[in-house]
């Protein structure tokens, strides 16, 4: 019986796709080694920032870098200011943040006071006191309501939008771009509010996303190489009788 020895012609078409992809995978691969690289920084220079010891306000803002700095601010009133209620979870339980707002200079300042659980009705006293208080506090950016936030609902907030709170205590000035959470009571006679600063969340998941990329690229670079060797090294075929 005959066998047909005839090697296959070059796939040019499959070699050029498998070319881009290939690239294509490796770029994306490289990318999130970037991303990596560039996370870990974040990470160091936030925990950085919150093992400097607290300083005033103001000498930070100078200084420029204030993302997870602590800080020490005096706020005219702040144990009797107004205050907005941000409805949120803190440590699995429900409740509400208590925020006013700090005038310093021509800037307005919107400080957390602290998380109140919804079990307590009570709430701070508001008076017209400007009687400065000083506070620590972190300096973090806060991030806008998303697409699906509710609206608020007079004093009641469902995202922490900076623009509508500060509107709602009827701050004067100029709104600064970061929160201030304080770590500091603005009440400490009142044990009730429990200040606190979020922790620095940071999704590091970089390196996964790197290895699933970089090992797609690999799968593929076998799969060509399979059918590159299938394609010129076809399987004789026996010939049929005449």
């Amino acid at each position: 019986m005959n066998t047909e020895t005839t090697r296959g012609r070059f796939p040019w078409g499959l070699t050029i796709a498998s070319a881009l992809s290939l690239a294509l995978l490796v770029s994306l691969g490289s990318w999130q080694v970037q991303r990596l690289q560039w996370k870990r920084g974040l990470i160091a220079g936030a925990e950085a920032a919150a093992a400097r010891p607290p300083a005033p306000l103001q000498d930070v803002v100078r200084g420029g870098s204030v993302e997870f700095r602590r800080v020490i601010v005096d706020c005219p009133g702040l144990r009797t200011a107004p205050f907005v209620e941000l409805q949120t979870i803190h440590e699995g339980q429900a409740g509400v943040r208590l925020i006013s707002a700090c005038p310093i200079g021509e800037e307005v300042y919107l400080v957390d006071r602290g998380f109140v659980a919804d079990v307590i009705s009570a709430r701070p006293p508001v008076t017209a006191d400007v009687t400065p208080l000083r506070i620590e506090a972190v300096v973090r950016t806060p991030s806008g309501p998303g697409p699906m936030a509710l609206p608020p609902e007079g004093s009641r907030f469902y995202a922490r939008d900076a623009a509508a709170m500060a509107r709602a205590l009827d701050a004067d000035g100029r709104l600064a771009p970061v929160t201030l959470f304080a770590i500091t009571s603005s009440n400490p006679e009142w044990l009730a509010l429990k200040p606190s600063a979020p922790p620095a969340a940071f999704a590091n998941n970089h390196l996964g996303y790197a290895i699933t990329w970089f090992g797609l690229a690999l799968a593929l670079a076998g799969v060509y190489i399979a059918l590159l060797r299938r394609k010129l090294n076809p399987r004789p075929r026996e010939e049929r009788p005449s």
